[in-house]
């Protein structure tokens, strides 16, 4: 079954107290005291429990345990990151050798994700039902619940392929816990629904401040994305274009980019301390070896007069071991101002640039290419460029700016079908073709036996 049933009983209660999480960054209303639990039927009837409701998919507890599974293991099982201990879960993603049994994918994955899908259904089904909300008020919540629930099963089809798709509430349980996995493409399609109803619903100025909740401009990044890779060319270039038109965001200085107040940042999850999750993993006190590091041949990959490479990466030596570490953030723990990144303005450009290129407009995707380029201290890319060429030069920029960053270089190398050519070539004794797919947990098919399993495992 999509075993998600040990997460029903704290949805409704924490979901009001969610709303002292973002007291620091946000303005809502004082609600008091939460109670001890909350009858979903009446939490949709006010605009401040509703909005206390919605806010509880963003919360600590749901996003980033989900930053970290879609961040550090994808990240793993590209030429992304390394995790510097040994542990036997984690080696099997570094060599990418998943077994159907790894409590990370089970529990930190799998888990994670349906408990949000579960989440989302509860608050669009209790949205949709509502006569007493604010009719903008409304419109605005469930396009904020259609772009997390959207995000999530973008994760969930990229990392496992087809996979259970329930879009109704805990009333539809039994259902929803022996569905058969959904073919990929009408995941896919489902995604792209949202992503289009929450543009529509959404405003383009933000609720709150920090960015910290979605907007139209982050409903139309992500589907910019999701257009990118279902290969829809001539839509991620006009969603792409859209935000990127709409002159509301930047390209700050690259020093300046990860830091809460940044015009590149889309969208972004906060947090009371204002230390990212990225930072407390990619950064270490001094003489310590940081939990994840890049990986050799990535760190190599920069020209010398990169800024990224200025900025954005460090070495450090530990037992006489040179160790490459991410320094996009700069806060490792304390308090600080960064939150975690989750879209940001430079990815819209490798989007359009990509997009434009498949279409064969080799000068306007150089353009889009050369912006990011430029930023980065690099010379413009060569005039003379073809096609496959410039697709090249761009899976590169994607690799070096977007590296350590919401599994990103994994998921490319898989759309693409270029994982074979690349991680094939390292890992020559472990890699395997079906390894582009995690393995369906073992535990979950035995309690479903509607679920078939990837192959290879």
């Amino acid at each position: 079954m999509i075993n998600i049933h040990k997460f029903k009983s704290g949805f409704w209660a924490s979901a009001i107290a969610i709303s002292t999480l973002f007291s620091s960054c946000e303005s809502f209303v004082d609600l008091g005291a939460p109670p001890t639990q909350v009858v979903s039927q009446d939490v949709f009837k006010a605009d401040a429990t509703a909005t206390s409701a919605v806010l509880g998919l963003y919360s600590i507890g749901n996003m980033t345990s989900f930053v970290q599974a879609s961040t550090f293991y994808p990240g793993l099982s590209a030429d992304d990151i390394q995790y510097n201990t040994v542990n036997a879960s984690y080696d099997e993603f570094e060599n990418n050798a998943l077994t159907n049994t790894n409590s990370l994918v089970e529990n930190s994955i799998w888990y994670i994700a349906y408990q949000q899908i579960k989440n989302t259904n509860n608050a669009i089904y209790g949205l949709n039902q509502s006569q007493t909300l604010t009719p903008s008020l409304k419109d605005q919540l469930l396009g904020e619940a259609k772009f997390v629930r959207a995000l999530t099963y973008f994760y969930l089809v990229n990392l496992f392929g087809d996979v259970p798709m329930p879009l109704t509430p805990d009333a539809d349980y039994a259902t929803n816990a022996t569905l058969p996995r959904t073919p990929a493409a009408d995941v896919w399609k489902q995604i792209i629904t949202d992503l289009k109803e929450a543009q529509a619903q959404l405003p383009a100025t933000y609720a709150g401040t920090f960015k910290a909740r979605a907007n139209k401009y982050a409903a139309s990044t992500l589907l910019a994305r999701a257009y990118l890779y279902t290969k829809d060319w001539a839509n991620a270039e006009t969603s792409a274009t859209s935000v990127i038109s709409s002159q509301a965001y930047t390209l700050p200085a690259l020093a300046d980019v990860f830091v809460n107040t940044s015009n590149e940042i889309i969208w972004q999850q906060a947090n009371a301390s204002g230390v990212s999750t990225f930072g407390g993993n990619f950064l270490a006190a001094s003489g310590v070896i940081p939990a994840f590091t890049l990986v050799d041949t990535l760190y190599k990959s920069f020209e010398d007069v990169d800024l990224r490479k200025t900025n954005w990466t460090g070495v450090t030596t530990v037992g006489g071991v040179k160790y490459y570490f991410i320094n996009k953030y700069k806060v490792r723990a304390g308090t600080g101002n960064e939150y975690n990144v989750g879209l940001r303005f430079a990815e819209l450009y490798l989007i359009d640039a990509e997009a434009k290129a498949q279409q064969g407009k080799i000068a306007e995707a150089k353009a889009d290419a050369d912006i990011i380029r430029k930023r980065a201290g690099l010379a413009a890319l060569t005039s003379s460029i073809t096609k496959d060429q410039l697709l090249l030069a761009i899976e590169k920029e994607r690799k070096l700016e977007l590296f350590g960053e919401w599994g990103h270089r994994w998921l490319d190398l898989k759309r693409t079908g270029r994982a074979d050519a690349v991680l094939g070539g390292i890992r020559k004794s472990t890699w395997k073709s079906t390894a582009v797919l995690y393995p369906i947990p073992e535990n979950q098919r035995a309690a479903n036996k509607n679920l078939t399993q990837n192959p290879g495992y």
